[in-house]
């Protein structure tokens, strides 16, 4: 035959797969083009040679993990981390990857996910980061075990057909962990915010006031409500004043919550006074058809203020007259 005959021309499928192996590049930075990992059905974690392949993985654990850490760099993966961090967090990642390919306990496979997740979040890695990098380990760990069993195909093929299903677990159950651990951050971030937006503050005894700025949506009505309900029972209120000078406009579901706020702190014992009422505002709580008659509103915070003061009894009185009265005691 002429020219250079395929070497695998001959072969079984399976065994050109295994060379083919050999050759594959690493994987992408945009791990977005990469096929979504399917967990496998059955992995047989007591195969003799899975146990053979995990003892090769702890035999040449200092030169595969820093195959991998190089690999992390070239392909640009874990960016926000320095060069010292990523080599650092690859002994920790290994470890944990091979315990979990020696075990195949589901527990220490959901902790070894949870762990990365935890460690690597606060750094601003990205989840297409986290997927490339341990569809990268995996991939280390393949063309080494090529190299070690490449004169014996079947055997190689065996330890492959072992090896990818757990291999291809752990990839999946990482990338699910990361996914779910970053949803908790931002749920969690969200609800500081809105609760940041949203503070009861107490200026006196049995007087609190609850300013509102921005656009206020159904979700942040509810959680105002509850705040402000839990605010009169701490403080034993009596009077709250709640200032909607910085919300542009409501729609009228959030209307009819300002409305049912009001009621739900009459009913606890607290007289609500509502200031800043915009036109449009106003409007829109006619247009509904509330009834203004039974909400206390006035026009500015101060006017609020001073109303709260002496519905619970304070005497205003400005500082001139305060000295006046000094020096007639005098």
């Amino acid at each position: 035959m002429k020219g250079n005959p395929d070497p695998l021309a001959n072969r079984p499928k399976s065994q050109r797969r295994a060379e083919i192996t050999k050759h594959m590049p690493a994987a992408p930075a945009d791990t977005s083009t990469v096929p979504q990992v399917k967990l496998q059905p059955t992995v047989n974690y007591s195969d003799p040679l899975l146990r053979e392949l995990v003892s090769h993985l702890r035999e040449n654990r200092t030169q595969l993990r820093e195959v991998w850490a190089r690999n992390i760099l070239d392909a640009k993966l874990l960016s926000a981390m320095s060069k010292e961090e990523i080599f650092s967090e690859v002994t920790s990642v290994y470890d944990n990857y091979v315990e979990v390919l020696e075990t195949g306990s589901v527990d220490a496979l959901q902790a070894y996910a949870r762990n990365l997740s935890e460690r690597i979040i606060p750094r601003g890695v990205e989840t297409d980061e986290v997927i490339g990098i341990v569809l990268l380990l995996r991939d280390v760990l393949a063309r080494s075990l090529f190299k070690k069993y490449q004169h014996d195909f079947d055997l190689l093929n065996r330890v492959l057909d072992a090896y990818e299903p757990a291999a291809n677990r752990i990839a999946n159950t990482v990338a699910v962990s990361f996914v779910q651990e970053n949803v908790r951050i931002i749920r969690q971030q969200q609800e500081a915010i809105r609760e940041l937006s949203t503070p009861v503050l107490q200026v006196r005894e049995r007087l609190l006031i609850l300013p509102m700025v921005g656009v206020i949506d159904s979700q942040r009505a509810r959680q105002l409500t509850e705040q402000l309900l839990r605010g009169i029972r701490n403080n034993r209120a009596k009077v709250v004043v709640v200032d909607i000078t910085g919300v542009p406009t409501i729609d009228s579901t959030v209307a009819n919550h300002l409305v049912q706020t009001v009621e739900a702190s009459r009913l606890m014992g607290a007289g609500v006074i509502i200031t800043g009422l915009s036109s449009e505002i106003a409007q829109t709580l006619v247009t509904i058809g509330v009834d203004l008659s039974k909400m206390n509103a006035v026009g500015d915070l101060q006017g609020g203020i001073e109303l709260a003061e002496k519905m619970l009894g304070y005497k205003v009185k400005t500082v001139d007259a305060v000295a006046g009265e000094i020096e007639d005691d005098k």
